[in-house]
């Protein structure tokens, strides 16, 4: 007896490749986000899923601009929640080291470094460049340094936070801690302040 699968139309079929790679990437990291492992884990083909992104770098390459542009929605959704008060900073520094580190684009990005393929990252890079020009300036804080700062931060934090809190004896998260008292500090806030009280 033979295997029926469903018929996909050919975006809910590279949708279903997207997923099942981001899940992937989380469970087992980058090394596992490969074509023959996203089609087992979807039924489908190989050659199904070479039609839709050539390789496995574009698959990966995909991944990271369909990660980049979610993630940064949302984070532009809660700083603009933060301008009108009605958010507390530390939502955005956790959703950007949360990011970074528990939904794997740390990992992705720097697979993507150390396999040579720099341009791959253009789709964060990029994101993050919308946001900012799309949010745009807010009461003379200087938007792209705290971007930078933090963006850097949360990549330095997933790839080696832990490993280097312990051995300095520090709290796991003292980086995120660190980011927010920046982040803070541009906006001329004590950070007693953010606290729910």
């Amino acid at each position: 007896m033979s295997i029926i699968r469903p018929r996909l139309s050919a975006e809910d079929s590279r949708l279903a490749a997207l997923e099942a790679a981001r899940l992937l990437l989380i469970e087992q990291g980058p090394q596992a986000v490969t074509l023959k492992a996203v089609g087992a884990r979807i039924g489908r083909t190989h050659a199904n899923l070479l039609h839709h992104f050539g390789s496995a770098a574009g698959l990966q390459q995909a991944l990271a601009a369909s990660m980049a542009d979610r993630i940064t929605a949302q984070i532009g959704a809660v700083v603009l929640r933060a301008r009108a008060g009605e958010a507390d900073p530390r939502e955005i520094v956790d959703l950007t080291f949360d990011a970074f580190d528990k939904e794997g684009a740390g990992a992705l990005a720097s697979w993507m470094i150390l396999s040579g393929d720099r341009a791959a990252l253009d789709p964060i890079v990029g994101a993050i460049h919308r946001l900012v020009d799309e949010l745009g300036p807010h009461e003379d804080r200087p938007v792209h340094a705290i971007t930078l700062a933090l963006t850097l931060s949360a990549l330095g934090d997933a790839l080696m936070g832990e490993a280097m809190a312990e051995a300095l004896g520090l709290p796991r998260g003292t980086a995120r801690e660190m980011a927010l008292a920046q982040i803070l500090s541009f906006a001329g806030k004590d950070k007693e302040t953010t606290q729910p009280g």
